[in-house]
């Protein structure tokens, strides 16, 4: 399995103005390719590929007057921008043909120096290293100190430097590591994800939200405001936009820590773990799309699922469609819709009372156990069974972005 290792970066002044030109001639070698691609599509030409468009960009580009200074920083980063702008491509293509699956990706698009989020990224070939007095030493950058939450479990195979809107740089190191299946338990749970609580479990414990963005909304309002007050283009507008980013940066990494924690104890804690498949796109175009944002359930699922997959436990996510607040959890009959102001009901049934997310807590549960009895019986042509597929590590900057629907009036 891949895992992404993330270290914050306290570069010097000299190591943050070369990190800026790096940045600089990453995203201007990814916009020339775009534009050079795009041309010969409007043209009428044949699509230029990937060994026509690194010789033009980078090898002859260089020894122009107008894209001399390209030589000033590592080839390797050059490379793996237009790598990002091939796989952005790929991606496209695939999503044109059916062949990826989910939601349709746009074309890539042009990057701006007004991101708030860049990246570049370092191989192998770039010879990257961390010296012997724990810095990372950077070609044509420089040692660049790293505060060393942890150490890595192996040898590194890139790493990406991001800069995020609040001015921070973070080191993020990809590592294969192997699986550490822990001790199994024989404890299960199906876990309903909400807005006034989190996370309801099927044992009936209830996780409350801390709900980190409405914590922040007073000073995030005054900020905001403020920054509405500056003349655009100005010094004090770009101090304002940092303000605000560091904000939302402070808000976006305790919710990120929290639900680490979260999510540990409950893969420590059951050996096999169901959640319902939320449409939380689809939440969060309605009026409660702040608390939605807020809550982060995406986020929170993909960590309970890789860290599954690293541990030795089950995961499987049931149908958002499966009515969960509708069957009762002892009989198994259903008794229909009820409004979101109805908390508990009674079964006509068998007259128990429930209370609507215990309920549907454990008819998660009870699904999902179904659902991963479908998964582990899956297998192929030679009729072995099927392992799950490995979680990549993220590739945020490789500039692909979601086509987004327009919805109806």
């Amino acid at each position: 399995m891949q895992l992404r290792y993330n270290y914050r970066l306290d570069p010097s002044p000299g190591q943050v103005a070369a990190l800026s030109r790096a940045l600089g001639c990453a995203r201007v070698v990814f916009n020339d390719g775009l534009r050079l691609r795009q041309d010969a599509r409007v043209a009428g030409l044949a699509y230029v590929c990937d060994g026509e468009l690194s010789r033009r960009i980078l090898t002859e580009a260089k020894r122009t007057p107008k894209r001399a200074w390209l030589g000033e920083v590592s080839a390797v980063v050059l490379q793996q921008a237009l790598a990002d702008l091939n796989t952005a491509y790929r991606n496209f293509f695939s999503s044109l043909s059916g062949k990826r699956k989910g939601r349709k990706v746009s074309p890539p698009r042009f990057r701006s120096r007004k991101d708030n989020r860049q990246a570049i990224r370092f191989t192998k070939n770039a010879r990257f290293t961390v010296t012997a007095g724990r810095k990372l030493r950077l070609p044509k950058i420089g040692d660049v100190a790293v505060r060393w939450s942890r150490d890595l479990p192996a040898e590194p195979s890139s790493v990406s430097v991001i800069r995020d809107a609040a001015g921070r740089y973070f080191a993020s190191f990809v590592v294969r590591t192997a699986d550490e299946p822990w001790a199994a338990v024989e404890a299960e749970v199906g876990i309903d994800l909400g807005l006034a609580h989190f996370a309801i479990l099927s044992d009936g414990t209830k996780v409350t939200s801390p709900t980190f963005l409405r914590r922040a909304h007073r000073k995030l309002r005054r900020l905001q405001k403020d920054l509405c007050r500056k003349k655009k283009g100005s010094g004090n507008r770009r101090k304002a936009v940092v303000r605000v980013a560091r904000v939302h940066a402070q808000v976006a990494d305790a919710r990120r820590d929290w639900q680490h924690k979260l999510s540990t104890a409950i893969i420590r804690e059951n050996q096999a773990v169901y959640v319902e498949d939320l449409c939380v796109t689809g939440l969060g175009r309605t009026r409660l799309a702040r608390s939605v944002h807020d809550a982060g359930w995406s986020q929170f699922v993909g960590m309970l699922e890789y860290k599954a997959a690293r541990y030795g436990r089950t995961f499987a996510k049931v149908d958002r469609f499966f009515p969960s607040s509708q069957v009762c959890s002892a009989c198994g009959v259903k008794d229909g819709p009820k409004p979101l102001d109805v908390r508990a009901w009674s079964c006509p049934a068998c007259g128990i009372v429930h209370d609507r997310e215990v309920n549907a807590a454990r008819n998660i549960q009870t699904e999902g156990r179904r659902v991963a009895a479908g998964q582990a019986e899956t297998v192929h042509a030679r009729g072995v069974r099927v392992r799950p597929a490995p979680v990549p590590a993220s590739r945020r900057e490789t500039g692909t972005r979601q086509k987004l629907t327009p919805t109806a009036a």
